[in-house]
């Protein structure tokens, strides 16, 4: 195979080449893909550094060609004073047939997104189909991305936002209200949860906020903030008595909500129900009761971003856009 050199794509360039159908496709076929065996084994490495921490992921897929990538992110979450995103990352592909390195990108862009269109995937296979109130805890970036993804999934859904800061939530739901069209609506006190059918948590808690009396028989929850050991969203026994889906078992349980649930002797790991690509493949079940409460416990793959960006690769190679580099010149 000819290669002209390693194409280098910015977030800009990116945002134009990707719908959210786009990266519910993506996160659809990764998710079948590793349940059926055809991926190349996941990393996951974590490291902590004085202002912050770093996040490696690694991982490749079969698609209709083989693909591997490696995802750098770095989460500086006191650069929001100074006007920076608190993550800041690249992405690199590379073609796992010859080990060429295809592309190197943005990977803020792919990380909210894909985050996004996982959690609606999953809200697609385990929400009640009459779900109709959405309730999102959070206010930064990642919960912009899971509202916009939401909206192109549950057009109908009424949508709440909690934060404890109240500026924050005021100006999250004036923002969001405005651009999709609809009403966001800010609440102070989570325990109107209770009335959500669907319940996000996208935040950077290293604290449960929602407890067990919280959530009412039938919602689903999207776990989304614990990525790394520290983190917590939601109390050990309101996982304990739901039924955990999760993105990938084996990272779950060392650093998901779930393994919060596991060192206080709650659960244990052969509790899990499903990885969420056994659910899209038709492998395991999804909801069959009314009442159950489903958490899709979400701490993100490689898998997700090696097939967004094998996606932006491809749609760009095909639009001419970004910039060839030749590293071995």
């Amino acid at each position: 195979m000819t290669y002209s050199g390693t194409l280098l794509l910015s977030r800009s360039e990116i945002a134009a080449l990707m719908s959210f159908d786009d990266y519910l496709a993506a996160a659809e076929d990764a998710f079948r893909l590793h349940a059926d065996g055809k991926f190349i084994a996941t990393g996951l490495l974590h490291a902590d550094a004085r202002e912050g921490e770093y996040h490696i992921k690694t991982g490749g897929l079969y698609l209709d060609r083989a693909f591997f990538g490696v995802k750098v992110n770095g989460g500086f979450f006191g650069n929001v004073k100074r006007g920076e995103p608190a993550i800041q990352g690249i992405i690199y592909l590379s073609d796992a047939a010859t080990g060429y390195p295809l592309a190197v990108m943005d990977s803020v862009e792919i990380t909210r997104r894909r985050t996004a269109a996982a959690t609606a995937l999953a809200a697609k296979h385990l929400a009640r189909p009459e779900s109709s109130r959405l309730t999102i805890c959070g206010a930064g970036a990642q919960a912009r991305a899971h509202l916009r993804a939401f909206r192109g999934l549950f057009p109908a859904v009424r949508m709440f936002v909690f934060s404890r800061d109240e500026k924050k939530r005021q100006s999250f739901a004036d923002e969001m209200s405005t651009e999709l069209e609809l009403s966001v609506e800010p609440v102070s006190d989570l325990n109107m949860a209770s009335q959500s059918d669907m319940i996000i948590t996208c935040t950077t808690a290293r604290a449960a906020f929602l407890e067990s009396a919280m959530v009412a028989p039938g919602t689903f929850i999207g776990a989304v903030g614990a990525d790394s050991p520290q983190k917590q969203e939601l109390a050990p026994d309101l996982v304990a008595r739901s039924k955990v889906v999760v993105d990938l078992a084996a990272q779950c349980v060392q650093v998901g909500e779930i393994h919060h649930a596991i060192d206080a002797g709650l659960m244990t790991a052969e509790q899990i129900h499903a990885e969420l690509g056994e659910i899209v493949a038709g492998r395991k079940p999804a909801r069959t009761r009314a009442e159950e409460i489903f958490i899709y416990d979400s701490t993100g793959t490689a898998l997700q971003d090696v097939a967004a960006a094998a996606r932006v690769y491809e749609k760009a190679i095909a639009a001419n856009r970004g910039t060839l580099f030749d590293f071995a010149a």
